[in-house]
C-alpha cells in the first residue's frame, strides 16, 4: 500500500462512523520481457515477507535462486504470464500454461501479489484474468501448484485437493485442482 494511503487509513481507523472507501485501479497486462527484473524482486519480497511463517529461510533461498529474470523470461515462453499494476508499479504476478504440455489440463503457476497488496482484491482479480485466459478455458481441468501459506486462498477460489490429497508433498507444496466446462 501506498506510504500516503497507510496513512490515510491509520488516520480514520478510529472513527467507527467513517466509512472510508478507496478506490484502486488495477490494471492486469500480459507480461513482456522488460518486466522480468521487477517480477523477480517482487516473487523474493513476497516470499521472505509472506511465506517466512511456512517455509525455512533455507527452503525459500533457494525458490528465490531459481526465479531470476532469466527465469520468468523463459516461463513466459510457454505459458501466458501477467502482471497487475496499481499506478503503474508492478504489484503482482501469476501465469497459466499447459499441464505437461497437455492440450485438455492447465496449470496455475508464480501466483504473488506484494505483502503491502494483499487482501484488497487483486490476487482474486489475478485469478479471474487467469480464467479467462484461452488455456483455461480449453481445460478440462487445471491444477495449482500452491504454498502452505496461499492454500486458503486458492480454496477460496474454488480449487479443491487433488485426489482428496491434503499434505504437503515432497516440494512442500499443496496440489490443488479444479475442473471446467470448457465448452
Amino acid at each position: 500500500m501506498e506510504p500516503w494511503l497507510r496513512k490515510l487509513v491509520a488516520r480514520f481507523q478510529n472513527y467507527p462512523k467513517i466509512k472510508l472507501k478507496v478506490v484502486i485501479k488495477v490494471m492486469i497486462r500480459r507480461f513482456q520481457n522488460q518486466d522480468a527484473q521487477t517480477v523477480s524482486k517482487l516473487v523474493a519480497k513476497t516470499l521472505l515477507t509472506t511465506n517466512s511463517k511456512d517455509y525455512s529461510k533455507a527452503y525459500l533461498t533457494k525458490v528465490i535462486a531459481e526465479r531470476d529474470a532469466n527465469f520468468f523470461i523463459e516461463n513466459s515462453q510457454y505459458t501466458h504470464m501477467y502482471v497487475v499494476s496499481v499506478h503503474h508499479q508492478i504489484v503482482g504476478c501469476g501465469a497459466i500454461g499447459p499441464f505437461w504440455g497437455k492440450e485438455d489440463e492447465s496449470s496455475l503457476f508464480n501466483m504473488f501479489v506484494l505483502p503491502t497488496y494483499q487482501g484488497l482484491g487483486i490476487g482474486r482479480k489475478l485469478i479471474q484474468t487467469l480464467e479467462k485466459d484461452v488455456y483455461f478455458k480449453r481445460a478440462k481441468r487445471i491444477e495449482i501448484p500452491a504454498s502452505i501459506t496461499g492454500l486458503g486462498f486458492y480454496q477460496k477460489m474454488g480449487y479443491k485437493f487433488k485426489n482428496g490429497q491434503d499434505k504437503v508433498d515432497d516440494e512442500g507444496l499443496y496440489r490443488l485442482e479444479k475442473f471446467n466446462s470448457p465448452f
